[in-house]
């Protein structure tokens, strides 16, 4: 049956997305005040000395994907055109609000010159919309695919969103391997004494069950529960680690997460992750839950690695900064998410053997 609304997982990931453009944007969200000046003044202010290539990039770029996103999430309900309208509109509106609000913000200056880029990127997304937006929408290849291979439901495309999400956290390379729920910051707790012995134990705990927990998630959004496929799924996440090894900090340090707590993790991990493929679905749930619990305790219990210090010391995160934030806020909110996704009800119909 056509879904008369859209695309549920374009709209959800347009959500997703829309929320982490607005906390780069406003990150670090600390210091709000009024500094007098009117809100609007920047609308008219004059060419920047200081801009780069990379900058004007960066702000069309990033709103590429949202524009895109609403085009398939709304063109069932209001047609191809005026949902690419709107998405262009609402780019643009969302750029505007974001921009005022830096007014608030010490260390943020808005700019007209970030709206005009955002602006554009999100009509060059949802040009794109029109074209190929499609895809995502009842009828298109990339639907097709994921009713193929993915169980369907609001529930399932929840939780593709998580798992996106779960990618994305990756992205830090200041980050242990597969771990999240890092709230030591927020909660100021002080880490163990460093050991070599004890972090080497930690960090596998936390890369054995991160892959459990993960990879339960991605078993039970199947439809064809094929253990290989289970296996090649969790290969992008590493290369997905690698790659921001190699971009975000030097290329040299591409492998640097490659350590013997991390190996012998994943191999447990992956043991784990097989044996309990086997168990009923609501077992596999309550085992990815603890899962969870369990690799948010040891994060926040892991002691500084002096080792990992040494080798991001030439991290430079320069242009990424407000980016790798993001990621680190991502990857702190991402058990808390995935918790409640485990324990939603799930219809007899949708369970697996």
């Amino acid at each position: 049956m056509t879904n008369r609304h859209g695309s549920p997982l374009a709209l959800y990931l347009a959500v997703a997305y829309a929320l982490l453009v607005a906390y780069a944007s406003l990150h670090p969200l600390s210091g709000w005040r009024d500094n007098g000046v009117p809100v609007f003044d920047f609308l008219s202010a004059a060419w920047p000395r200081y801009y780069t290539g990379f900058d004007l990039a960066a702000n069309i770029f990033a709103y590429v994907p949202l524009g895109f996103l609403l085009v398939p999430a709304l063109q069932m309900r209001l047609g191809v055109a005026a949902a690419a309208l709107l998405a262009a509109l609402a780019g643009g509106g969302l750029s505007l609000a974001l921009e005022t609000l830096q007014n608030f913000l010490p260390s943020r200056v808005p700019s007209n010159i970030d709206l005009a880029c955002n602006a554009i990127g999100a009509m060059i997304g949802a040009a794109a919309g029109m074209n190929w937006g499609r895809e995502l929408v009842d009828g298109g290849r990339l639907h097709r695919l994921r009713m193929r291979l993915v169980t369907s439901g609001h529930g399932a495309d929840f939780g593709l969103v998580l798992l996106g999400l779960w990618l994305l956290a990756q992205l830090n390379p200041e980050l242990l391997l597969f771990g999240t729920g890092d709230l030591r910051a927020l909660l100021e707790l002080p880490p163990l004494p460093y050991s070599a012995q004890r972090f080497a134990v930690i960090e596998a705990g936390v890369a054995a069950a991160g892959t459990l927990a993960a990879g339960l998630i991605t078993w039970s959004l199947l439809r064809l529960h094929h253990r290989g496929l289970l296996v090649a799924l969790l290969l992008p996440p590493l290369a997905v680690k690698a790659f921001a090894s190699t971009l975000l900090v030097n290329a040299a340090q591409f492998a640097h997460w490659i350590t013997p707590g991390n190996l012998a993790g994943l191999a447990a991990g992956m043991l784990a992750l097989l044996a309990a493929t086997y168990l009923p679905p609501l077992a596999q749930r309550m085992l990815a839950a603890l899962a969870l619990l369990f690799s948010t305790a040891l994060v926040n219990l892991a002691p500084e690695n002096p080792y990992l210090t040494a080798s991001l010391a030439v991290w430079q995160q320069g242009h990424f900064l407000n980016f790798n934030g993001l990621t680190k806020l991502v990857s702190s909110l991402w058990p808390f998410a995935a918790l409640p996704y485990l324990m939603l009800p799930r219809p007899r119909q949708g369970e697996h053997a």
